[in-house]
């Protein structure tokens, strides 16, 4: 499944860690956090879809705490 959230980052560097540290949780088939359109495009597996989001928003805190993901 393939989804987009609002994504509030700081600048193009800080939202290009966040992808790099987001592609490497469990279940993450793919990402992209564009700075620009302020948007995070999440790809994962349907059936585990809530429990990946929950870990990218915990990852998303811990990499940049000024992130803000809207669900």
């Amino acid at each position: 499944m393939k989804k987009k959230f609002a994504c509030e980052v700081d600048c193009a560097a800080c939202a290009a860690k966040l992808e790099d540290a987001i592609k490497k949780v469990d279940g993450v088939e793919d990402c992209n956090v564009n700075f620009l359109t302020q948007k995070l495009t999440l790809v994962a597996d349907d059936d585990k879809f809530d429990e990946v989001l929950d870990a990218v928003i915990k990852k998303a805190k811990h990499v940049e705490p000024d992130t803000v993901i809207t669900v």
